[in-house]
């Protein structure tokens, strides 16, 4: 099983949120910033290095807040997704490697496209059933 950790971001109430460029695998389809685990990294250290390369600034991981499994046709094995809550300074905030970063109000998240893995989760933050802390 491929271990992923992703943020959850918030400031004033929004979201931060982010586009896969057109040139990735699921290109264009939005998700949580984060990525895959390397050896040896806690879940926590993972995030702190996912976060750092693709927006450019130090984190404080807070609490997991949410765990999904899910299996893509394109991978060949199943991912565990985990979510935890993260703390960042807006303003150093750097787009480094998507298409396009945006902070959105939960209600407005099932809107955008995002990635299969994450929609259980946006149905829960859209409809008020999980909030972070």
């Amino acid at each position: 099983m491929l271990t992923v950790v992703a943020a959850l971001i918030e400031s004033d109430g929004k979201l931060l949120v982010c586009q896969r460029c057109r040139n990735d695998s699921f290109a264009l389809m939005w998700e949580f910033p984060g990525g895959k685990t390397k050896p040896g990294e806690s879940l926590e250290q993972a995030l702190e290095r996912e976060l750092q390369e693709e927006l450019g600034t130090e984190a404080r991981i807070g609490p997991e807040i949410y765990r999904t499994g899910h299996q893509y046709a394109e991978l060949s094995e199943p991912i565990e997704l985990i979510f935890f809550v993260a703390t960042l300074a807006p303003s150093d905030v750097k787009n480094l490697v998507f298409e396009q970063i945006a902070w959105r109000e939960p209600a407005s998240l099932p809107s955008l496209n995002f990635l299969p893995a994450d929609r259980e989760l946006i149905e829960r933050l859209s409809a008020g059933v999980l909030r972070l802390p």
